[in-house]
């Protein structure tokens, strides 16, 4: 069932956090078992963000946005008619590690408990702060892309599109077939990119459909006369004589100076597990040296170190939708079997399938993480470059905290409020967990993140107030 009112929730045997390919999945597998099942999302439907509003999308756009979004439909249908119920519209605040979870929905907070949690809050981008990212007109590609997704919003302008990962291509595609004009798509890949690649190259070949669609997509741009720089360094987006909107992106190639005009720069540098939830449990984490971020520990079932609490999808480590959807049916697997719900002689034998598909999906990951592994330049940023875009503290800010003695984020905070705007940290915190590492000379994990508390999402005093009073 799907977006119920703010009918009384009680207990349940499993609650998932999020709706999109791994919670949906996750669903569909437990409630199979006769588990309860409940699964809050923002979004009033199901899909997350890679199948954003997947349901309601008319064939046009469908069509438009290609096969693997379509991909989507069947899998919402299936989630639909599985039986567990769904709470659209619900942010969720805070996840207590004994199965409680607070969220908000209609001004009105409201709680459930669940003997199992699995988190599936998916990736988000990746910052990129270069000079100017914060001008008006200057834009994420994944922002971009779910205008286009939830409203069949596109530039009334012709477009730039900067940056390195798949997503740059795929919203390239999509755009040339909505008819957008792109001015021009500009690549940080470099040639000692894909050298870095070259040995990788037999796992790629082994999931030679992803390749295959790659090259289709870079085929469709071309045969479209969409300008392609590549090795592109030295990115900055120019604003105009007011400084109140960008008017041009600024780049080198070779060394050779580029400016290319537009109003719209769509900036891209890859996606980054979504770990707000994971830190505020205060669960085990590592840094990445491959995908260059932090990622929540879990075993092999997506158990956390903590009790309860699983993850499940892309907020453990980037792997894409259909990797996210066998992710979250192990993760089901694996919280039934702890509830005693399935021995473990059959949750291994259901597993078995998803874990081998699971493996082949993720063959080409290594050729993706080396062939589009963001550039030190464009994460470390110079010191007149903007980090905390709600505090507006730049790069040379924090250097000069380390300096005065700041060994991590959580310092930054007090000497200068970084990370502490509405975001949260969310759009500065890889950043400037790695500016403070190269200031010290020190590896990330050395570093550390933020310390994040609930609420994960704004709550206003009233709603807390009425929460309490609630409870």
């Amino acid at each position: 069932m799907s977006d119920e009112t703010n009918a009384p929730v009680d207990r349940f045997d499993i609650a998932i956090v999020g709706a999109g390919p791994a919670g949906m999945a996750a669903a569909i597998a437990a409630t199979g078992l006769g588990a309860s099942v409940v699964v809050l999302d923002e979004q009033r439907a199901v899909g997350g963000q890679i199948y954003r509003a997947v349901t309601t999308a008319p064939a046009r756009r469908l069509e438009m946005l290609g096969p693997d979004y379509a991909a989507g439909k069947p899998l919402a249908e299936r989630f639909r008619s599985c039986g567990a119920l769904h709470i659209g519209d619900a942010a969720v605040w805070q996840i207590v590690p004994d199965g409680t979870v607070h969220y908000l929905r209609g001004g009105k907070t409201a709680t459930l408990k669940a003997d199992r949690v699995i988190v599936c809050s998916g990736a988000m981008e990746r910052p990129f702060p270069i000079p100017g990212w914060t001008l008006p007109g200057v834009l994420t590609a994944g922002a971009a892309q779910i205008l286009l997704k939830s409203a069949d919003v596109v530039p009334a302008e012709p477009v730039v599109l900067a940056g390195c990962g798949p997503l740059l291509y795929l919203l390239g595609w999509q755009y040339v077939r909505a008819g957008v004009p792109i001015r021009a798509l500009v690549d940080t890949t470099s040639m000692d990119d894909y050298k870095r690649a070259i040995p990788h190259l037999g796992g790629a070949l082994v999931g030679w459909r992803y390749l295959q669609k790659g090259l289709a997509l870079m085929r469709v741009l071309k045969r479209a006369g969409v300008p392609f720089f590549t090795g592109a360094e030295a990115l900055a987006a120019e604003s105009d004589a007011a400084g109140h909107a960008v008017q041009a992106l600024n780049f080198k190639v070779g060394g050779k100076a580029h400016r290319i005009e537009t109003s719209t720069l769509l900036l891209h540098h890859g996606v980054v597990p979504n770990t707000q939830f994971t830190w505020s449990l205060r669960a085990a984490h590592r840094w990445d040296d491959v995908q260059l971020c932090w990622q929540p520990e879990t075993d092999i079932w997506g158990a956390l170190s903590i009790p309860v609490v699983s993850l499940a999808g892309d907020g453990m480590g980037i792997g894409g939708a259909v990797a996210s959807a066998l992710q979250g049916e192990l993760a089901a697997l694996g919280a039934l079997h702890s509830l005693g719900r399935i021995t473990e002689a059959e949750r291994d034998t259901r597993a078995a399938p998803a874990r081998a598909a699971l493996r082949s999906n993720l063959r080409i990951r290594p050729f993706l993480d080396a062939l589009y592994r963001p550039k030190k330049a464009n994460r470390v940023p110079a010191d007149d470059v903007i980090v905390c875009r709600c505090e507006e503290v730049t790069a040379g800010a924090i250097r000069e905290f380390v300096k005065l003695g700041c060994h991590g984020p959580n310092q930054a905070k007090a000497f200068g409020r970084c990370g502490m705007g509405p975001c949260q940290g969310r759009l500065c915190g890889l950043t400037v967990t790695e500016v403070i590492a190269d200031a010290r000379g020190v590896a990330p994990a050395d570093v550390g993140y933020y310390r994040i508390r609930p609420p994960i999402k704004p709550v206003s005093l009233g709603e807390l107030a009425g929460h309490i009073a609630n409870g």
